[in-house]
């Protein structure tokens, strides 16, 4: 029997497992088969952490679909939470596949929920970086496509994740057709974006404040898009919707803080939000086949609901 948790970061769910031996098992076909419903809801993908030779931990992002994510910010905060705690520190580096991570326990958003800040990075509004083809266009940035929209204006940038970002009214936050509709059409054969992106709808609320709902690549719509809410964060500051510094960013699975800083070009951004440790779980393998038994519930989801209520509430006030 080896012992895995199911976490979240703003609703954003993962089963989270620790290995030593990073090549024991195959995890893309581990994640899939974990984040399959019938295994207690399932879940958006599998966080792994793993040995590495230039930080504390590693971590590895699996997605539902089996694809793996180059970055994951509501992930990481929960592997955070998990290396700080078992390193008894509050601060470490953390290896992801493009970059490696500042990572910090915070003070709490709400009391009792606890709270991680990760360094968001690299970006690029580079359409290559992406990769994303338009007009063979170098940057796309605060720009109508009309076969996208005729109404939508869309920003693209990596932050590594690849992220197509709208400025939406509240009628399509209210009504979601048309952002499936283009999502489902970016992720699959296309001319535009050959290998998906992420597509969030932003809508700004309040003083430096914003909603965002994302399809995230690989798993449709989520919750909550760690990279999705801080690149959205930055765009809104391009735009003058928000000011630098701390945006609140409101999702359907709660809220976190962007910390935003753009010296001439130089962005440096932070997502900070929870890290909420919901199960833990038994799992093994006979003839080839994996079982999950589950061994502990904690009170933090009960905890969390505090905060999706306030949001609830905020946002009630807001419209």
């Amino acid at each position: 029997m080896t012992e895995l948790l199911k976490v979240h970061g703003s609703g954003n769910t993962f089963y989270l497992y620790e290995t030593t031996d990073e090549t024991s098992m195959d995890w893309v076909e581990f994640g899939k088969w974990l984040c399959r419903s019938e295994n207690d809801g399932g879940a958006d993908g599998l966080l792994l952490v793993a040995p590495s030779k230039d930080a504390m931990a590693k971590m590895r992002v699996i997605n539902a679909d089996g694809s793996e994510a180059s970055m994951c910010g509501n992930g990481l905060r929960c592997v955070a939470r998990y290396v700080l705690e078992k390193e008894n520190c509050t601060s470490c580096y953390i290896e992801t596949m493009k970059a490696t991570l500042l990572v910090t326990k915070e003070e709490d958003l709400i009391r009792d929920i606890p709270t991680y800040a990760v360094e968001i990075a690299p970006v690029s509004f580079d359409l290559q970086s992406l990769p994303m083809n338009f007009n063979a266009q170098q940057t796309l940035i605060d720009e109508r496509i009309p076969s996208f929209s005729e109404n939508i204006r869309f920003t693209a940038v990596s932050v590594p994740n690849p992220h197509l970002i709208g400025l939406v009214s509240k009628s399509y936050i209210e009504d979601p057709t048309h952002q499936e509709m283009l999502s489902t059409m970016l992720n699959g054969e296309n001319d535009y974006t050959p290998d998906g992106v992420n597509v969030s709808y932003m809508l700004p609320v309040g003083e430096q404040e914003i909603y965002v709902r994302t399809f995230e690549r690989g798993v449709g719509f989520t919750n909550a898009c760690g990279t999705a809410m801080t690149a959205s964060a930055l765009v809104a500051t391009l735009l003058h919707i928000v000011e630098e510094g701390t945006v609140t960013v409101y999702n359907p699975g709660g809220f976190v803080k962007c910390e935003v800083q753009n010296n001439q070009g130089d962005v440096s951004l932070r997502l900070i939000g929870n890290a909420t440790f919901v199960k833990s779980y038994a799992f093994h393998s006979e003839e080839g086949q994996w079982a999950l038994q589950q061994l502990t519930t904690t009170d933090e989801q009960a905890k969390y609901e505090k905060l999706t209520q306030y949001v609830k509430e905020k946002l009630a006030i807001l419209a």
